[in-house]
């Protein structure tokens, strides 16, 4: 009998510590994905700063219009001023969220769509060595780059959400305190006449 009882221990201290290494192994790949989001963050951030100055920088290289160019400089300087807001210092992604950039990066894509038609961009583009052709450029890859770390960020809070809806992560709580990070949403396009 006491075989019996010693096999029996033996196989739930092991079953107890596989249990207990997976839940570790779990909540530290949970971390790893929270982690890989406000790193996410912090790119989109960069990126669509980046954008904005090539925007401004288009504006104020006197190759559009005075009405074209305090379109893009309005836009651009609004976006400029906003930031994304961490209320916490010690946990970033503690209620982390996008500060209501959403709205202003949109009105920045709409002002870039206005400015940008057809007609404005052959004629930048007509000359290869103006002012004008290499802002247009730096415009069209900062919008290009913004695009893709909006979605690798919204892919990561897809695969942290994925994670947490999991049930032993919600029982066991693995997630601790962190926030559920959010999907950035908002136009992003690249003019058409930027495309073609």
């Amino acid at each position: 009998m006491q075989v019996d009882i010693l096999q029996v221990a033996t196989i739930v201290a092991l079953v107890v510590l596989a249990a207990a290494w997976y839940l570790s192994y779990s909540a530290s790949r949970l971390d790893r994905l929270h982690a890989k989001v406000e790193g996410a963050v912090s790119a989109l951030d960069a990126q669509l700063v980046r954008r904005a100055e090539a925007t401004l920088e288009l504006a104020t290289s006197g190759a559009v219009d005075p009405a074209t160019s305090l379109l893009l400089a309005d836009a651009a300087s609004g976006a400029l001023e906003r930031h994304t807001h961490h209320p916490l210092s010690h946990d970033l992604l503690d209620g982390q969220n996008f500060a209501g950039r959403e709205h202003t990066e949109t009105d920045l894509t709409d002002a870039l769509k206005a400015a940008l038609t057809p007609e404005t961009v052959a004629e930048l583009r007509a000359d290869p060595q103006g002012p004008g052709s290499d802002a247009l450029a730096r415009v069209e890859a900062s919008a290009l780059r913004a695009q893709m770390a909006r979605r690798f960020h919204n892919d990561a809070v897809r695969e942290v959400r994925r994670v947490r809806e999991k049930w032993f992560v919600r029982l066991f709580r693995l997630a601790g305190r962190a926030a559920l990070p959010e999907p950035v949403e908002f136009d992003d396009d690249l003019p058409p006449a930027v495309v073609d």
